[in-house]
């Protein structure tokens, strides 16, 4: 965990071997092919410059291939690395370390955005999501994952006294340090004070009961998660939920000046031709190195 003073503190993945032992060794296969199919379902087929954030180890980056450049940002120097061994160095692929709360590029830059198993991580939800609706063209989409503290193991567990909080409370539950559940109602008021216009949800991982993926075929659960999942237009009672929002703005789109902003004072950084290690801030003096390939805006 990172702590600043200035605005709520970060997870930190420095060092962890999530992919490998979350994902790789875990037994999810039914949650990550349940995922890649509403990510189809609500990905555009085509676009010029996506934002994924918390993109950890690339798990989701080649998913991504309407687009063609992708940004990974995560604030793990670490995950960056294993998601650069995996994918590779090309210009279709930029590796940033940086915070969600205080992204470090230039307003209207992408257009489109993606934000997976990554907001249960946020003590100030608002605070990230007006962050990403800053730097998206007008009309550009949005794909939010969150944890649902509305999902049926917990109101079950709430209703047989198993469980103190009460899962139908708008407020979101912190089971660990850092990591929150949230209710479907203030995920969508969230959305909306950001300035995003609420298209589209989808309920995912329906079946995540260990009991369930040891003696059902995955490919089967994969199949009913997949009939279930448009279910979200209706109610939210799944441990996931995917969403599609566009960004609600009237005015013209234009292009973006610039690429990087500096996160301490917010004025657009120079290109890094004449320092090709770092990006130097003209305005406040920041410096911010460039490692084997990764901007590092920590």
């Amino acid at each position: 965990m990172n702590n600043n003073s200035d605005h709520p503190p970060v997870i930190d993945y420095e060092g962890s071997d999530y992919q490998t032992s979350f994902w790789d060794e875990g037994g999810r296969e039914y949650e990550d092919q349940s995922e890649r199919i509403a990510l189809k379902r609500l990905l555009p087929d085509q676009g010029n410059l996506l934002l994924e954030i918390g993109a950890g180890a690339g798990r989701n980056t080649p998913r991504y291939s309407g687009f063609q450049r992708v940004v990974l940002l995560d604030y793990s120097l670490t995950q960056l690395q294993q998601a650069q061994e995996h994918l590779g160095r090309s210009d279709r692929f930029i590796y940033v370390a940086g915070d969600v709360y205080r992204l470090p590029f230039v307003k209207d830059l992408f257009d489109g955005a993606t934000m997976i198993r990554t907001l249960h991580h946020m003590k100030d939800p608002l605070a990230s999501l007006r962050q990403v609706q800053r730097v998206l063209e007008p009309n550009s989409p949005f794909l939010l994952e969150y944890a649902n503290k509305q999902n049926l193991k917990a109101i079950l567990r709430y209703l047989l006294g198993q469980q103190e909080w009460n899962p139908f409370a708008l407020e979101a539950v912190e089971f660990t340090d850092l990591n929150f559940d949230f209710h479907p109602k203030s995920i969508r008021k969230w959305l909306a004070d950001a300035g995003f216009k609420l298209e589209r949800q989808l309920t995912v991982s329906h079946f995540r009961i260990n009991f369930l993926k040891k003696v059902v075929p995955t490919k089967v659960l994969v199949f009913l998660d997949s009939v279930l999942q448009p279910t979200g237009s209706w109610w939210q009672f799944s441990p996931s939920v995917f969403t599609r929002s566009l960004k609600n703005n009237s005015y013209p789109v234009k292009e973006a000046e610039g690429f990087f902003q500096c996160p301490s004072c917010g004025s657009a950084l120079p290109d890094h031709e004449s320092q090709p290690d770092q990006l130097v801030c003209q305005s406040c003096a920041a410096v911010y190195p460039i490692q084997d390939g990764i901007y590092d805006f920590r």
